[in-house]
């Protein structure tokens, strides 16, 4: 059972939706590699990196292995699942069919002070890079790329994008982040955020397709 490990971030308070945000910085956790397939974690040493009682990571917990992420083992706890490298390929693909042609289509058709109410997201991701705060990172891009989906207005569409993104693994993020390359992958955010603003539909075709190329490529490389 793995007890130490790095430090996840502290998350004080309580609350219905208390349960939503340990879960949430599980599953970020998880897509980073700061919990790593076939580890055994208890709710109770998770919580301790939380700095979190024990019952709210239960529940969490109970929720992430409903979503497939991790496997219950009796008597000991909870099993980070594994994720092959084929469905990785399969749910960018995926991604890649929905997102790219979703997205250029905003650059005709969503509204400019919508798009600007997010760059102040944009802008938390370019922060979490520079600090290496990678649980806060993914945070960002997820609250990012799906409110920038749900400008297009298809909830349906942002489910399934979410869902894929949960089971998604981004452990190459770490290197980036030692390296000190994290922040140009962050500022693409800002980038695509600008061609949508210029009504630049090729230019947000491009940078789309560029950061979803990172996913299965700088992001994903172990």
């Amino acid at each position: 059972m793995t007890a130490g490990g790095p430090a996840l971030p502290a998350l004080g308070g309580r609350g219905p939706s208390y349960r939503e945000r340990v879960a949430d910085a599980l599953r970020a956790a998880l897509i980073a590699g700061e919990l790593r397939p076939n580890e055994v974690h208890s709710a109770p040493a998770l919580a301790a990196r939380f700095g979190v009682s024990a019952t709210p990571v239960r529940e969490a917990l109970l929720d992430l292995a409903k979503e497939g992420l991790v496997d219950v083992v009796p008597n000991k706890g909870y099993r980070v699942t594994a994720v092959s490298e084929r469905q990785l390929d399969e749910y960018t693909h995926v991604r890649a069919l929905i997102e790219i042609p979703t997205t250029a289509a905003l650059a005709a058709a969503a509204d400019p002070a919508a798009l600007a109410a997010l760059r102040p997201v944009a802008e938390e991701i370019v922060a979490a890079a520079e600090a290496g705060d990678l649980i806060a990172y993914i945070d960002a891009d997820q609250r990012f790329h799906l409110g920038l989906l749900a400008l297009a207005g298809n909830a349906h569409l942002v489910e399934v994008v979410r869902d894929l993104r949960r089971r998604s693994r981004l452990y190459g993020l770490t290197a980036l982040a030692e390296q000190g390359r994290l922040r140009a992958s962050a500022e693409e955010h800002l980038e695509l955020l600008d061609a949508l603003l210029a009504r630049d539909t090729e230019a947000v075709r491009e940078v789309m397709g560029r950061h979803l190329g990172h996913v299965r490529g700088l992001w994903a490389a172990p």
